[in-house]
């Protein structure tokens, strides 16, 4: 299935409106559950830091934790980086309504040639090295633009069934992705051979998780596929089954994984 161009109309429809954009931040946020995993990860990191932060959001997408930051953490500044000008434009013209745009700018970069200036203190990727081959590329290139002690925050699938892979001879749910996910050795490997140390590895999306993402996300966006037109019929299906969701959510996040489909990876360099 191809998630982008499903997700890119949804974003479309909120595009330069400050409340919808707000509501639609909201709403990734609250159905998503590496948002969950994500925003408490930042939490940690950022919950001591007393002075001015500068950090890198590296593949930002709509701008949604980076908006989260700024709301947050007044003492962040934020650079965002992706390769879509078409998030680039819309991201920044939300921050300016918002009032903002002093705490974050915004550019087109590569993450396998990022172009960013460092140093950083903190570097956040949400759902990105599962789309780029060249991952340990990028991972030199965090090393490089970070400061010595600043910390990364990856989310990524896993091998234990990301990407909706449920044995080695399916496809990845998602198509866009060029791995179906990272084993909890491997990507430790590979941040290493970068000069980067994972302090802490933990898997996100156990068995409830998983199953509230098929519940409010797989299913949903596989009738989407076939018409966009159906958006009309997704407030009665959520109606009846995200309370499930939102159950299952708060389970999955407040236990301890023993697997499960995705990674939250926070490492840092020496």
């Amino acid at each position: 299935m191809e998630y982008d161009p499903v997700k890119d109309r949804f974003g479309g429809l909120v595009a330069g409106r400050y409340w919808p954009t707000r509501i639609f931040f909201a709403l990734l946020h609250l159905f998503f559950l590496r948002a969950w995993y994500v925003r408490r990860a930042l939490k940690d990191v950022l919950k001591s830091s007393s002075g001015p932060v500068r950090m890198l959001d590296a593949g930002t997408g709509f701008g949604q934790f980076a908006y989260w930051v700024s709301k947050r953490f007044p003492n962040v500044r934020i650079h965002a980086v992706d390769i879509k000008q078409e998030y680039l434009d819309r991201a920044k013209t939300f921050f300016e309504q918002a009032g903002l745009d002093s705490r974050a700018t915004f550019a087109i970069d590569d993450l396998t040639r990022l172009q960013a200036n460092g140093p950083y203190d903190l570097i956040l990727s949400v759902d990105v090295m599962e789309h780029i081959e060249e991952d340990v590329t990028v991972f030199e290139h965090f090393h490089r633009v970070l400061r010595p002690g600043g910390y990364v925050i990856i989310n990524t699938p896993s091998d234990q069934g990301g990407s909706d892979v449920g044995s080695n001879s399916e496809e990845s749910f998602i198509g866009e992705h060029v791995r179906d996910g990272y084993g909890v050795e491997e990507i430790r490997e590979k941040l290493k051979r970068a000069g980067l140390v994972a302090e802490q590895i933990e898997y996100a999306y156990g068995a409830r998780g998983s199953l509230a993402w098929k519940m409010s996300i797989k299913w949903p966006m596989l009738m989407l596929n076939t018409s966009f037109f159906l958006v009309l019929l997704l407030p009665f299906y959520y109606l009846l089954t995200f309370p499930f969701s939102l159950i299952l959510n708060t389970l999955d996040v407040s236990s301890t994984n023993e697997t499960g489909t995705g990674l939250i990876v926070v490492a840092r360099r020496p």
